[in-house]
Protein backbone atom coordinates (compact mmCIF):
# COMPACT_ATOMS: atom_id res chain seq x y z
CA UNK A 1 0.00 0.00 0.00
CA UNK A 2 1.82 3.83 -1.26
CA UNK A 3 1.92 6.25 1.26
CA UNK A 4 -0.82 8.33 -0.16
CA UNK A 5 -3.30 5.28 -0.11
CA UNK A 6 -2.62 4.25 3.83
CA UNK A 7 -2.94 7.98 4.75
CA UNK A 8 -6.52 7.97 3.49
CA UNK A 9 -7.26 4.78 4.49
CA UNK A 10 -6.43 5.96 8.29
CA UNK A 11 -9.30 8.26 7.91
CA UNK A 12 -11.81 5.30 7.72
CA UNK A 13 -10.30 3.04 9.98
CA UNK A 14 -9.58 3.08 13.94
CA UNK A 15 -6.55 2.59 15.65
CA UNK A 16 -6.09 0.65 18.42
CA UNK A 17 -2.24 0.56 20.30
CA UNK A 18 -2.11 -3.02 21.95
CA UNK A 19 -2.87 -2.68 25.65
CA UNK A 20 -0.40 -4.66 28.24
CA UNK A 21 -0.62 -8.16 28.14
CA UNK A 22 0.33 -11.45 28.15
CA UNK A 23 -1.34 -12.28 24.70
CA UNK A 24 0.24 -14.97 22.21
CA UNK A 25 -0.62 -13.06 19.39
CA UNK A 26 -2.36 -9.95 18.10
CA UNK A 27 -5.39 -11.84 17.19
CA UNK A 28 -5.88 -13.14 20.90
CA UNK A 29 -5.23 -9.34 21.99
CA UNK A 30 -7.96 -8.48 19.65
CA UNK A 31 -10.81 -11.25 20.62
CA UNK A 32 -10.11 -10.37 24.80
CA UNK A 33 -10.36 -6.41 24.01
CA UNK A 34 -12.90 -6.67 21.70
CA UNK A 35 -15.11 -9.18 23.45
CA UNK A 36 -18.76 -8.47 21.42
CA UNK A 37 -16.97 -9.27 18.69
CA UNK A 38 -16.45 -13.31 18.09
CA UNK A 39 -13.08 -15.07 16.75
CA UNK A 40 -14.72 -16.40 13.52
CA UNK A 41 -15.22 -11.85 12.86
CA UNK A 42 -11.72 -10.99 13.48
CA UNK A 43 -10.36 -14.37 11.39
CA UNK A 44 -12.86 -13.38 8.22
CA UNK A 45 -11.78 -9.51 8.70
CA UNK A 46 -7.92 -10.43 8.85
CA UNK A 47 -8.39 -13.15 5.59
CA UNK A 48 -10.36 -9.74 4.01
CA UNK A 49 -7.14 -7.40 4.62
CA UNK A 50 -9.52 -5.25 6.82
CA UNK A 51 -6.70 -5.04 9.60
CA UNK A 52 -3.55 -3.82 9.17
CA UNK A 53 -0.57 -2.87 11.01
CA UNK A 54 1.23 0.65 11.40
CA UNK A 55 3.05 0.51 8.02
CA UNK A 56 -0.66 -0.34 6.75
CA UNK A 57 0.30 -4.25 5.97
CA UNK A 58 -2.05 -6.81 6.45
CA UNK A 59 -1.72 -8.64 9.33
CA UNK A 60 -1.58 -12.54 9.32
CA UNK A 61 -3.32 -14.94 12.12
CA UNK A 62 0.24 -15.60 13.70
CA UNK A 63 1.48 -11.99 14.14
CA UNK A 64 2.81 -11.74 17.38
CA UNK A 65 1.59 -9.57 20.07
CA UNK A 66 3.25 -6.72 21.59
CA UNK A 67 2.51 -4.53 23.60
CA UNK A 68 2.07 -0.61 22.34
CA UNK A 69 2.05 -2.05 18.74
CA UNK A 70 -0.61 0.19 16.46
CA UNK A 71 -3.06 -1.64 14.54
CA UNK A 72 -5.82 -0.21 12.03
CA UNK A 73 -9.12 -1.96 11.87
CA UNK A 74 -12.07 -1.17 9.71
CA UNK A 75 -15.32 -1.30 12.06
CA UNK A 76 -18.00 -3.26 10.44
CA UNK A 77 -21.51 -3.85 11.65
CA UNK A 78 -22.95 -7.10 10.70
CA UNK A 79 -26.48 -6.64 8.82
CA UNK A 80 -26.93 -3.34 8.59
CA UNK A 81 -29.88 -1.28 8.17
CA UNK A 82 -30.17 0.31 4.86
CA UNK A 83 -31.22 4.24 5.18
CA UNK A 84 -33.98 4.67 2.67
CA UNK A 85 -32.70 8.44 1.24
CA UNK A 86 -30.48 9.78 -1.28
CA UNK A 87 -27.66 12.29 -1.06
CA UNK A 88 -26.47 15.32 -3.51
CA UNK A 89 -23.45 16.28 -4.78
CA UNK A 90 -24.15 20.36 -5.55
CA UNK A 91 -20.28 20.88 -6.29
CA UNK A 92 -17.00 18.56 -6.30
CA UNK A 93 -13.55 19.79 -7.75
CA UNK A 94 -10.33 18.03 -7.42
CA UNK A 95 -9.81 20.10 -3.57
CA UNK A 96 -13.51 20.22 -3.17
CA UNK A 97 -16.64 18.30 -2.42
CA UNK A 98 -20.42 20.26 -1.42
CA UNK A 99 -23.26 17.72 -0.14
CA UNK A 100 -26.60 17.93 0.13
CA UNK A 101 -27.46 15.56 3.08
CA UNK A 102 -30.93 14.33 3.78
CA UNK A 103 -32.69 13.66 7.39
CA UNK A 104 -31.23 10.64 9.16
CA UNK A 105 -28.21 9.80 7.27
CA UNK A 106 -25.12 9.94 9.63
CA UNK A 107 -22.10 12.19 8.13
CA UNK A 108 -19.61 9.53 9.40
CA UNK A 109 -19.26 5.87 10.75
CA UNK A 110 -20.75 5.84 14.70
CA UNK A 111 -22.58 3.19 16.25
CA UNK A 112 -24.73 1.05 14.25
CA UNK A 113 -23.75 3.26 11.10
CA UNK A 114 -20.49 2.59 8.99
CA UNK A 115 -21.67 1.88 5.26
CA UNK A 116 -24.78 4.07 5.95
CA UNK A 117 -23.80 7.05 5.77
CA UNK A 118 -22.48 10.16 4.12
CA UNK A 119 -19.10 9.52 3.97
CA UNK A 120 -18.65 6.13 2.68
CA UNK A 121 -21.43 6.68 0.56
CA UNK A 122 -19.47 9.10 -1.02
CA UNK A 123 -16.20 7.74 -1.35
CA UNK A 124 -18.22 5.15 -3.35
CA UNK A 125 -19.67 7.80 -5.58
CA UNK A 126 -16.81 9.45 -6.55
CA UNK A 127 -14.01 6.53 -6.12
CA UNK A 128 -11.82 9.09 -3.71
CA UNK A 129 -10.88 7.39 -0.95
CA UNK A 130 -9.23 11.08 0.44
CA UNK A 131 -12.50 12.37 1.43
CA UNK A 132 -12.94 13.64 4.88
CA UNK A 133 -15.67 15.91 6.31
CA UNK A 134 -14.28 19.47 6.96
CA UNK A 135 -17.32 20.01 9.82
CA UNK A 136 -20.36 17.86 10.66
CA UNK A 137 -24.22 18.14 10.87
CA UNK A 138 -26.37 15.65 13.60
CA UNK A 139 -27.82 13.10 11.80
CA UNK A 140 -31.37 14.14 12.44
CA UNK A 141 -30.40 17.30 10.90
CA UNK A 142 -30.00 17.76 6.08
CA UNK A 143 -28.21 20.32 4.26
CA UNK A 144 -24.66 21.15 3.58
CA UNK A 145 -21.83 19.21 4.23
CA UNK A 146 -18.24 20.66 3.59
CA UNK A 147 -15.72 18.18 2.15
CA UNK A 148 -11.51 17.85 1.51
CA UNK A 149 -11.08 15.63 -1.63
CA UNK A 150 -7.23 16.12 -1.61
CA UNK A 151 -4.98 16.15 1.27
CA UNK A 152 -2.78 18.80 0.16
CA UNK A 153 -5.02 21.13 0.63
CA UNK A 154 -7.09 20.13 3.19
CA UNK A 155 -5.74 22.37 6.06
CA UNK A 156 -6.33 25.66 4.23
CA UNK A 157 -10.09 24.67 4.32
CA UNK A 158 -10.00 23.24 7.62
CA UNK A 159 -8.69 26.46 9.24
CA UNK A 160 -11.90 28.27 7.62
CA UNK A 161 -13.89 26.87 10.38
CA UNK A 162 -11.92 27.64 14.03
CA UNK A 163 -10.92 30.76 12.65
CA UNK A 164 -14.76 31.41 11.68
CA UNK A 165 -13.90 32.41 8.25
CA UNK A 166 -17.31 30.75 7.04
CA UNK A 167 -20.50 31.84 7.11
CA UNK A 168 -23.39 29.14 8.33
CA UNK A 169 -26.95 29.57 8.12
CA UNK A 170 -29.58 27.44 9.88
CA UNK A 171 -33.45 26.67 9.02
CA UNK A 172 -35.63 25.43 11.26
CA UNK A 173 -39.31 24.92 12.40
CA UNK A 174 -40.98 25.76 15.47
CA UNK A 175 -43.83 26.66 17.46
CA UNK A 176 -44.21 30.95 17.49
CA UNK A 177 -42.82 32.72 20.11
CA UNK A 178 -44.57 36.00 20.10
CA UNK A 179 -43.78 37.29 23.70
CA UNK A 180 -40.03 37.57 22.36
CA UNK A 181 -38.60 40.25 20.16
CA UNK A 182 -36.56 39.17 17.01
CA UNK A 183 -34.15 39.30 15.93
CA UNK A 184 -31.79 37.93 19.02
CA UNK A 185 -28.49 36.98 20.06
CA UNK A 186 -29.05 33.76 22.73
CA UNK A 187 -25.67 33.16 24.34
CA UNK A 188 -24.76 30.36 26.78
CA UNK A 189 -22.60 27.55 28.74
CA UNK A 190 -23.26 23.92 26.99
CA UNK A 191 -22.13 21.49 28.73
CA UNK A 192 -22.44 17.85 28.80
CA UNK A 193 -25.90 16.23 29.64
CA UNK A 194 -27.97 13.24 30.30
CA UNK A 195 -28.40 11.00 28.65
CA UNK A 196 -24.41 10.54 26.92
CA UNK A 197 -26.16 11.64 23.44
CA UNK A 198 -27.37 14.89 24.78
CA UNK A 199 -26.40 18.29 25.65
CA UNK A 200 -27.37 21.19 28.25
CA UNK A 201 -27.32 24.85 29.10
CA UNK A 202 -25.21 25.09 32.30
CA UNK A 203 -23.55 27.51 34.62
CA UNK A 204 -20.43 29.63 33.97
CA UNK A 205 -19.26 31.97 30.80
CA UNK A 206 -21.26 31.15 27.37
CA UNK A 207 -19.09 29.38 25.25
CA UNK A 208 -21.76 29.34 22.72
CA UNK A 209 -23.96 31.95 20.38
CA UNK A 210 -26.49 32.04 17.72
CA UNK A 211 -28.46 34.79 15.80
CA UNK A 212 -31.91 34.22 16.01
CA UNK A 213 -34.80 36.11 13.26
CA UNK A 214 -37.59 35.16 11.60
CA UNK A 215 -38.07 34.67 8.26
CA UNK A 216 -41.92 33.51 7.64
CA UNK A 217 -45.23 33.02 9.74
CA UNK A 218 -47.22 30.59 9.50
CA UNK A 219 -50.02 30.75 12.13
CA UNK A 220 -48.63 28.76 15.47
CA UNK A 221 -45.79 27.84 13.56
CA UNK A 222 -42.34 30.28 12.45
CA UNK A 223 -39.74 29.33 10.00
CA UNK A 224 -36.79 30.48 11.81
CA UNK A 225 -33.18 31.99 10.50
CA UNK A 226 -30.13 30.48 12.34
CA UNK A 227 -26.74 31.69 12.43
CA UNK A 228 -24.70 30.22 14.65
CA UNK A 229 -21.46 31.65 15.60
CA UNK A 230 -19.75 29.10 16.92
CA UNK A 231 -20.35 25.27 16.68
CA UNK A 232 -21.12 23.28 19.57
CA UNK A 233 -23.06 20.04 19.33
CA UNK A 234 -26.72 19.95 19.12
CA UNK A 235 -26.27 23.69 19.74
CA UNK A 236 -29.15 25.14 17.70
CA UNK A 237 -31.54 22.01 18.77
CA UNK A 238 -30.50 23.20 22.56
CA UNK A 239 -30.83 27.01 22.13
CA UNK A 240 -34.15 26.90 20.27
CA UNK A 241 -35.34 24.37 23.59
CA UNK A 242 -34.05 27.03 25.90
CA UNK A 243 -35.87 29.71 24.17
CA UNK A 244 -39.34 28.01 24.52
CA UNK A 245 -39.71 26.64 21.14
CA UNK A 246 -38.16 23.25 20.67
CA UNK A 247 -37.56 22.50 16.62
CA UNK A 248 -40.53 20.24 15.47
CA UNK A 249 -39.55 16.48 15.50
CA UNK A 250 -37.03 16.62 17.85
CA UNK A 251 -36.13 13.69 19.60
CA UNK A 252 -34.05 14.91 22.07
CA UNK A 253 -35.28 17.93 23.01
CA UNK A 254 -36.71 19.39 25.37
CA UNK A 255 -37.16 15.74 26.12
CA UNK A 256 -35.86 12.24 24.81
CA UNK A 257 -38.51 10.25 23.27
CA UNK A 258 -38.01 7.05 24.12
CA UNK A 259 -37.89 4.32 21.71
CA UNK A 260 -38.34 6.74 19.16
CA UNK A 261 -38.05 5.18 15.78
CA UNK A 262 -36.49 6.99 12.19
CA UNK A 263 -40.11 8.40 10.98
CA UNK A 264 -38.97 9.40 7.65
CA UNK A 265 -42.31 11.56 6.44
CA UNK A 266 -41.60 13.63 10.00
CA UNK A 267 -37.82 14.20 10.27
CA UNK A 268 -36.97 17.39 12.42
CA UNK A 269 -37.16 20.47 10.75
CA UNK A 270 -33.82 21.66 10.75
CA UNK A 271 -31.51 22.13 7.49
CA UNK A 272 -27.97 23.61 6.94
CA UNK A 273 -29.39 25.93 4.36
CA UNK A 274 -26.21 27.87 3.60
CA UNK A 275 -22.70 28.02 3.51
CA UNK A 276 -20.36 31.16 2.30
CA UNK A 277 -16.63 31.70 2.44
CA UNK A 278 -13.65 33.08 0.70
CA UNK A 279 -12.11 30.06 -0.88
CA UNK A 280 -8.48 29.76 0.63
CA UNK A 281 -6.65 28.81 -2.86
CA UNK A 282 -8.51 31.04 -5.40
CA UNK A 283 -9.63 34.34 -3.42
CA UNK A 284 -13.09 33.73 -4.69
CA UNK A 285 -16.05 33.93 -2.61
CA UNK A 286 -17.86 30.59 -2.44
CA UNK A 287 -21.67 30.68 -1.85
CA UNK A 288 -23.39 27.42 -1.66
CA UNK A 289 -27.28 26.76 -0.81
CA UNK A 290 -29.44 23.39 -0.23
CA UNK A 291 -31.94 22.51 -2.64
CA UNK A 292 -33.57 20.83 0.71
CA UNK A 293 -36.81 22.21 1.81
CA UNK A 294 -38.20 22.22 4.89
CA UNK A 295 -41.83 21.57 4.39
CA UNK A 296 -44.64 23.08 7.66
Amino acid sequence: MSTSSFSAAQHQASTLYLPAGSWPTVLDCLCEHFSAISREQWLDRIARGRVLDGQGVAINVGLPYKEGLRIHYFREVPDEKPIPVLESILYADEHLVVADKPHFLPVTPAGEYVEQTLLRRLIRRLDNPHLVPLHRIDRHTAGLVLFSANPESRSAYQSLFPTRKIEKRYEAIARALPELSFPLIHKSRLVDGEPFFRMQEGPGPSNTETAVAISEKNGELWRYALSPVTGKKHQLRVHMSALGAGICNDPFYPRVLKDAEDDYANPLKLLAQGLRFIDPLSGLERHFESEITLQW
